[in-house]
């Protein structure tokens, strides 16, 4: 009579009918019945304890587990739904539905890395089940398994071509690949399929942006906006493309719509200063709004601000306070971290914004040859005897940047890559912080070069570590824009298309009199890059030797 009133859904009769059941014999059976009932009634914590007595009473039962994790996950308890099913899994290692619901929780959990092993189970079991497919495209690509990711978006196509989101993932996960060209037809088909999809609007802008077909980006653009008129993140990807093809007036004013967007700048409760109005006699505050690298770029103006009349209070991250201190102008460096003791301020301005506010045109960058305030003598003693003497050329190294930056994928290279230079004779020092896991073990096996990175805690110490330096060797990093702004010479290997500010098709940067740029070609091969760095590596080596004493 029990599961009569459930196929009729009548819940309250169902209740009844099964709790009298249970009374006269209490089945393991009977209570999962229950249990069920008071789910479709969203009665969670009464059926979480209906499913505890089941187990009890039958600890041996698959799918008694699997209906207690399933109560956890109603009651919003993953990790305890995940012991659950875990459990369920212990006793029938076959069983699917276990093994798939290991695999959401620990998706859902931030536990990425442990995922997959549960999903490759449940593919095995079920190989046609599209669910699994989507998800474990989803964790492969949070795990930067791209190729993978891939391959699974690819059988999910095969199962249902008429997902928009399959095909937009096929494209996003060819971008990270590189392969833009071969991204393109992908997003296109996610667009005929969804003609308002935002997100494949903004793919293909991007992707088209790499491959340098900027006119057709720029139409892109366009129909993104069609869709969805506030959306800030286009406006952006549309100053950078200005700001790129050296249209600063447009770029820098477009580079504001970043405001509408997630930040974590602070909100500050006093007037924005962006070049107008007198600073006589005033206090402002100037804040570190992106990465460090871009906090140093543009310290290149404070002390501009600083000639208007102002007092300037710089707000940056950590791990600049100590580089950024004594920099002319500064009257005050305060962490981000400590930002609750800032001193009171009339106006504010984020560093960022500073080339907005100035003006700046290409021929009217900021560009002395050093604005950084050299590094303190102790500390340049330190790594003179670090160091030891100088008998041959030394060039520090930056192969790879932050692996959580969006464009990291074309930014960065490996250890293993830049190699293909050290039978240049010279001294090779690392510069290179937190190398990734392939990088690290390489590292540790060559003898022809130096790592002394455990002793670089802060900028000051890079800044100290490069003064000892002929040439640093980078791609696009923090370490990059310190290396230009001390004046030393610097050479930095980029992408085909490269972040905004190191502009197209010329090896000087306006920024930066003593860099370097060293570009990809249409290829978007550094094996090519590093090649030629060798080439101009050897010759510089050589002149060193001939103008030795020896």
């Amino acid at each position: 009579m029990g599961l009569l009133s459930i196929q009729s859904q009548q819940y309250d009769h169902a209740v009844e009918w099964i709790a009298r059941a249970i009374r006269r014999d209490p089945r393991p059976q009977y209570l999962l019945s229950l249990g069920r009932t008071l789910q479709f009634q969203g009665r969670h914590e009464d059926a979480l304890k209906t499913f505890d007595k089941a187990v009890q009473l039958k600890p041996d039962d698959t799918e008694l587990w699997k209906h207690l994790g399933n109560a956890l996950v109603d009651l919003k308890r993953p990790q305890d739904a995940l012991l659950s099913f875990q459990q369920a899994l212990k006793l029938n290692p076959r069983h699917w539905n276990a093994a798939y619901q290991c695999g959401v929780l620990l998706g859902e959990q931030g536990q990425p890395e442990a995922a997959p092993s549960y999903l490759d189970l449940a593919y095995g079991l079920q190989p046609d089940q599209l669910s699994v497919l989507e998800l474990r495209a989803a964790l492969l690509f949070s795990l930067r398994r791209f190729e993978q990711a891939l391959a699974d978006s690819r059988r999910a196509y095969a199962l249902n071509p008429d997902n928009a989101d399959t095909c937009n993932n096929i494209g996003t996960a060819l971008q990270w690949l590189g392969r833009d060209e071969e991204a393109l037809p992908w997003l296109d088909r996610a667009l005929e399929l969804r003609p308002d999809y935002v997100a494949a609007f903004s793919n293909k802008m991007q992707a088209l942006q790499q491959l340098r077909r900027f006119d057709e980006a720029v139409a892109v653009y366009h129909r993104l906006k069609a869709v969805e008129p506030d959306n800030a993140a286009a406006d952006l990807d549309l100053a950078f493309l200005h700001l790129l093809t050296e249209n600063f007036e447009a770029g820098w004013a477009g580079y504001e719509a970043r405001w509408r967007l997630p930040s974590g700048y602070p909100k500050i409760p006093c007037p924005l200063w962006l070049g107008e109005g007198r600073l006589d006699g005033k206090t402002i505050l100037l804040g570190a709004d992106e990465g460090l690298g871009d906090a140093i770029q543009f310290a290149r103006y404070v002390p501009m601000v600083a000639a208007r009349g102002a007092r300037v209070v710089l707000l940056v991250k950590d791990p600049l306070v100590p580089l950024l201190a004594d920099l002319p102008g500064v009257s005050r460096c305060v962490a981000i971290s400590a930002a609750n003791t800032l001193p009171a301020f009339d106006v504010h301005c984020p560093l960022s914004s500073l080339s907005l506010a100035f003006g700046t045109r290409l021929d009217t960058i900021p560009s002395g040859t050093s604005y950084l305030p050299p590094p303190p003598a102790n500390r340049v003693k330190i790594w003179e005897d670090r160091l030891g003497p100088r008998d041959r050329l030394r060039v520090g190294l930056v192969w790879s940047g932050n692996p959580d930056h969006k464009n990291d994928h074309n930014r960065s290279s490996s250890l293993r890559a830049f190699s293909a230079m050290f039978d240049v004779d010279a001294t090779f020092v690392s510069l290179q912080k937190d190398p990734r896991p392939d990088d690290k073990a390489i590292l540790a096996e060559r003898r022809d070069i130096a790592d002394l990175t455990a002793h670089l805690t802060d900028f000051v110490e890079t800044s100290a570590l490069i003064s000892h330096l002929d040439l640093v060797i980078t791609v696009d990093t923090s370490v990059a824009h310190l290396a230009g702004a001390l004046g030393r010479p610097t050479w930095i290997l980029l992408p085909y298309t490269p972040d905004y500010r190191w502009l197209l098709d010329r090896d000087d940067s306006p920024w930066y009199p003593t860099v370097r740029l060293f570009r990809q070609g249409a290829s978007r091969n550094y094996t090519e890059v590093i090649d030629r760095v060798r080439t101009e590596l050897a010759a510089m080596a050589s002149g060193y030797r001939s103008c030795s004493p020896d």
